[in-house]
């Protein structure tokens, strides 16, 4: 082997040992820091409710809303003024609710936060040949709240409050005649972000 050879064959040795050391040295400190037992954000996990909702009026329908949160935007921006669909514009929020369909009569709606921010469902009929997400959404981020028939947002309790928070439960009874109805998050910029699903009735 020759001399030139020898020597890169040297710098080849020394650049994996000098990554061996950094390597060590790194996972030593993620250790040490605990960065290897953290979990991941709390939309990314079960969560276990500060409440939970009484056993339901009629038939229940169980709600989830969820959120990334902080992940959706970074720390330093805001919901655009406009209301319209900004960094939340891109479906990071969602609004389940099981079953889809349920008979007419006495309901109760059952929500949880699996979330990380505030949020809250209102029951809206749906005008025909609309479907669930397409209310006109108005400077302030929300949309029209004429005709509600029922809401939960009271953090632990029923029907209306301050938004239910992270982790918690909400609920609230109504009597839903057959038909075709919206459930949706009002809080400002959660229904453009896609906090909105159908809720259908039959006879």
């Amino acid at each position: 082997m020759n001399a030139h050879r020898r020597r890169g064959v040297r710098s080849a040795i020394a650049i994996a040992a000098a990554a061996l050391v950094l390597g060590v040295a790194t996972t030593g400190l993620m250790a040490s820091s605990g960065a290897f037992h953290r979990t991941g954000p709390a939309s990314w996990r079960g969560q276990s409710t500060r409440c939970s909702a009484p056993a339901a009026q009629g038939s229940a329908v169980d709600v989830t809303v969820w959120d990334m949160g902080r992940m959706m935007s970074g720390p330093n921006r805001s919901v655009p003024d406009n209301g319209r669909p900004g960094w939340y514009g891109t479906g990071m929020m969602r609004l389940v609710a099981h079953p889809a369909t349920i008979p007419a009569g006495k309901v109760t709606i059952r929500v949880v936060n699996a979330g990380t921010l505030a949020h809250e469902v209102i029951v809206l009929p749906l005008p025909a040949g609309q479907a669930a997400g397409e209310r006109a959404i108005g400077s302030d981020g929300r949309v029209s709240e004429a005709g509600s028939l029922g809401e939960a947002s009271r953090t632990c309790g029923s029907g209306t409050g301050d938004g239910i928070a992270p982790g918690a439960a909400s609920w609230t009874t109504v009597t839903l005649q057959p038909g075709r109805y919206e459930l949706l998050c009002n809080v400002r910029g959660h229904y453009a972000a896609g906090m909105y699903t159908e809720l259908d009735v039959t006879r």
